[in-house]
C-alpha cells in the first residue's frame, strides 16, 4: 500500500480534530446576509426586532440576533461543516400585551429536528440547542402559533453556529424566470368582466361594458331601462333608473374583425357589489406617499394597458389624504396632497372608472390622520394633540360621531367606494356608517378593515359589502399560503353582495411607501395567489404601481377566463374539497353548474414538482366531463372518475370540469 504524503497526513489529522470539534469557531446568525430571509411581515432585521427596536424576550434584552415575522423562514447552507446551533427565541416583547403566538422549528436536510411548541407573548425566552452535524441545508422556520398572524414578531436571539470548517451562508429562493400562460387577446371582440350589475333606485349609474378586441368598436344595448343610455363609441351607460326591477340586457360588441353578443342583468334593489369589487388601492404602493398625481396616473394607467377591458373599475385611495374638518357638511377635508377632491373624481368618472376614499370611526387613523369621530363638538383636529401612529391612545372612539357629514361630502364629491378601518367588535359604529352611507343618496361600496372576528362573519354579511377576514399581507409566500387557504370557514358568508376579503393582490411592483420593489413572489406562487383569490370569489384590489406593469405581471391580470371565476354571478366562494400531506384541491360551482377547480402544491419550496390526482367524488360530479386549463385557455381532453397532473412547488393548475352532455 503507498504510504500517504506528510501533506496528506496534516489533512486527515485536521478533519479528525474538526470531527471531534477540536479547532471550531462560532458563527453569529446576524453575520449572514439576513435579506435572504423570508417573513410574513415587515423586513427581517439584524440585531434588532422586526420593527427596529432593541431584540427583548420576556423581559431580557439580547444583544446579537435577528428579529423577524411569522410566518416565515431562513435557509442556511451548512455544507456538514456545522457542529451544532444555539440560539434563545421567544415572541418580541414590542407586542406589548398583544397576542402573539409563535412556533419555532428546525428543518434539516428536510426532516425536522427540534420545534419549540407554541410560545406565546410574555413567554420567557426559550433556550435552544440542537447538534446538526452532518447536515447540508437547515431552515430555521417561524409560523403562527394557531391563531393568525398578527403580532407574531419572532427572535432568534444569540444565534450561533459551532462551525469545524466552512462557515454558514445564507441562500435564497432561486431565481425563477416569469412565464407566461395567458394567451394573446383575440382581434375578434369579446364581452368580459361582470354580467350582473346591482344599483339602488335614483342611483347614479356608471357602467363601462368590459371588451377586448381590436378598436375602433362599437356597442349597442338592447333592452336597456329608461333612465339610461349608451355612448355607443366607448361602451359606457349612465343615468339612473327610479323604480325597482330587473332588466336584462343584451349588449353587443361590433369591430372590423366581428361581433359578440352577451346578457347583463341590470338588478334595481337594495343590494348592490354583486360581483367582487375589481381595482387598485393606494396604499401597498405609495402608503403614505400617495398623491393626486399618483392617483390620476393609477387611473390613466387603467384604461391604457387595457385593464379596464378586463373588468377592473376601482381607483380608491387608501390613508393619509385627509386634513381638518370643514366646508359645507363639516366633513372631513383633503389636505394639499389632494387640491380638489371633486375634479379628481369627474377625471377618473371620465375615464368609465370608479373612486374610492379611506376613513375610520376612530379619532385618528392607522396612520395618524384625522378620523371620523371627535371627543369636541366641533371635530377640531391636531396631529400633535392625538399624536401619530405609535400613540396607539389615538386608535379609539370618541364621543362624537361625523358619520353622516362624512358620507355626504364624500358623495358630493362622487365617491363610489369606502374603505373603513375600525374595531372589530363594535358593530355600532360600523351601524351607523350603513345607515349614512344609504342616505348620500350615492351608491357607495362599503368595505370594512381590519381582521374580522369569525364569530360575527354573519353580521357583518348583513352590514357591509366586504369585510377583511385577516390581517394585512405582505408579498411572500408565507404571507399568502397562511392568508388564502384559511379562508375555507369563512365560505358560508360570501354571495352577491357581499363578500370575505383576505386583503389585497401582492403582484407587480410594491413597497408601502415611496420606494418600490418587485414582488418577493415567484412566479408559481403568483399564479397560486391570483387563482385562489379568484376562487374565493375575494375583492381583486391590485397594491401595485399600474404605470409600471412588466408584460408578465399584465398577463396576471388580463386572463378573461380565469376572471370569469372570480365574477361568476352565483358568487360561490371555493370550498377545500380535499388536502393530501401538502396539496390541497379547493372548488367551487359556476352558475352554468360547471366546476371550476383549483390543484394547489404546498409542498416545500425546494421540492419537486408533483402529480396531484383529483376525483369525481371529490367534486360530487358524475359520468364524463370536458376539462380546461383556464390559465393556458386550452382544453386537455374528455376524462371520467378522475384527472391527475403535474404541479409545481408553490404552484396552480386550474381548471374547469364541464359536462359532455
Amino acid at each position: 500500500m503507498k504510504a500517504l504524503s506528510s501533506n496528506s497526513l496534516v489533512m486527515v489529522f485536521s478533519l479528525f480534530l474538526c470531527s471531534m470539534g477540536w479547532g471550531a469557531q462560532w458563527v453569529y446568525l446576524d453575520e449572514l446576509d439576513v435579506s435572504r430571509a423570508v417573513e410574513g411581515w415587515g423586513r427581517t432585521r439584524r440585531n434588532q426586532s422586526v420593527e427596529g427596536n432593541p431584540i427583548r424576550i420576556g423581559g431580557k434584552e439580547f444583544k446579537r440576533g435577528i428579529g423577524t415575522h411569522a410566518p416565515g423562514y431562513f435557509w442556511v447552507r451548512l455544507d456538514g461543516w456545522t457542529m451544532e446551533f444555539r440560539a434563545y427565541v421567544g415572541v418580541d416583547d414590542e407586542v406589548g400585551s398583544a397576542p402573539g403566538s409563535i412556533e419555532f422549528k428546525m428543518i434539516g436536510d428536510g426532516k425536522e429536528l427540534w420545534k419549540s411548541g407554541v410560545m406565546k407573548s410574555g413567554q420567557a425566552a426559550q433556550e435552544v440547542k440542537v447538534r446538526v452535524r452532518g447536515v447540508k441545508d437547515l431552515v430555521l422556520m417561524v409560523t403562527d402559533g394557531g391563531d393568525g398572524m398578527n403580532w407574531d414578531h419572532a427572535d432568534w436571539a444569540e444565534a450561533q453556529f459551532k462551525v469545524t470548517g466552512k462557515k454558514p451562508t445564507a441562500l435564497a429562493p432561486e431565481s425563477v424566470q416569469p412565464y407566461i400562460l395567458t394567451p394573446k387577446p383575440s382581434q375578434e371582440p369579446r364581452i368580459n368582466g361582470a354580467r350582473v350589475f346591482g344599483v339602488r333606485p335614483g342611483a347614479p349609474v356608471l357602467y363601462t361594458i368590459a371588451a377586448t378586441g381590436n378598436r375602433p368598436m362599437r356597442f349597442t344595448a338592447q333592452g336597456l331601462p329608461d333612465g339610461l343610455s349608451l355612448n355607443a363609441k366607448i361602451g359606457r351607460i349612465t343615468g339612473a333608473i327610479p323604480a325597482k326591477g330587473i332588466y336584462k340586457v343584451m349588449l353587443e360588441a361590433t369591430n372590423a374583425h366581428g361581433k359578440t353578443q352577451g346578457e347583463l342583468c341590470i338588478e334595481v334593489g337594495e343590494k348592490i357589489c354583486l360581483t367582487p369589487p375589481m381595482g387598485w388601492n393606494s396604499w401597498n404602493c405609495w402608503a403614505g406617499a400617495v398623491d393626486e398625481e399618483k392617483v390620476k396616473a393609477a387611473a390613466q394607467a387603467m384604461v391604457e394597458t387595457g385593464l379596464i377591458h378586463h373588468g377592473w373599475t376601482y381607483i380608491n385611495i387608501d390613508d393619509t389624504w385627509q386634513a381638518n374638518r370643514g366646508g359645507k357638511y363639516n366633513a372631513i377635508q383633503p389636505n394639499e396632497k389632494f387640491p380638489d377632491m371633486k375634479e379628481l373624481c369627474d377625471y377618473v368618472h371620465g375615464l368609465g372608472l370608479k373612486i374610492g376614499i379611506y376613513s375610520t370611526p376612530w379619532i385618528t387613523s392607522y396612520a395618524g390622520y384625522i378620523g371620523g369621530s371627535s371627543d369636541q363638538e366641533d371635530g377640531a383636529w391636531s396631529k400633535e394633540e392625538f399624536g401619530g401612529r405609535n400613540r396607539r391612545n389615538g386608535w379609539r372612539h370618541g364621543k362624537l360621531s361625523f358619520a353622516e357629514h362624512d358620507a355626504k361630502q364624500w358623495a358630493a364629491w362622487g365617491m363610489d367606494y369606502l374603505k373603513y378601518d375600525w374595531n372589530p367588535n363594535d358593530v355600532e359604529h360600523v351601524t351607523e356608517m350603513v345607515r349614512a352611507l344609504r342616505g348620500c343618496g350615492r351608491d357607495i361600496v362599503y368595505s370594512l378593515s381590519n381582521s374580522a372576528p369569525f364569530d360575527q362573519a354573519e353580521q357583518w354579511a348583513k352590514l357591509a359589502n366586504c369585510w377583511r377576514t385577516t390581517g394585512d399581507i405582505t408579498d411572500t409566500w408565507a404571507s399568502v399560503e397562511k392568508i388564502g387557504f384559511d379562508q375555507d370557514k369563512w365560505a358560508a358568508f360570501a354571495g352577491p353582495g357581499h363578500w370575505n376579503d383576505p386583503d389585497m393582490l401582492v403582484v407587480g411592483k410594491v413597497g408601502w411607501g415611496p420606494n418600490l420593489h418587485p414582488t418577493k413572489l415567484t412566479p408559481d406562487e403568483q399564479y397560486s395567489h391570483i387563482s385562489l383569490w379568484c376562487l374565493l370569489s375575494a375583492p381583486l384590489l391590485l397594491g401595485c404601481d399600474l404605470a409600471d406593469l412588466d408584460e408578465f405581471t399584465l398577463s396576471l391580470l388580463t386572463n378573461d377566463e380565469v376572471l370569469d371565476v372570480n365574477q361568476d354571478p352565483r358568487g360561490e366562494q371555493a370550498r377545500r374539497v380535499a388536502k393530501k400531506d401538502s396539496h390541497e384541491i379547493w372548488a367551487k360551482t359556476m352558475a352554468d353548474d360547471s366546476k371550476v377547480v383549483g390543484l394547489f402544491n404546498r409542498d416545500f419550496l425546494f421540492e419537486e414538482p408533483s402529480v396531484i390526482k383529483v376525483t369525481w367524488k371529490e367534486l360530487g360530479i358524475k359520468g364524463k366531463h370536458r376539462v380546461r386549463d383556464l390559465w393556458r385557455q386550452k382544453d386537455l381532453g374528455k376524462f371520467e372518475n378522475s384527472f391527475e397532473i403535474k404541479v409545481p412547488v408553490h404552484g396552480v393548475v386550474l381548471l374547469r370540469f364541464c359536462p359532455t352532455n
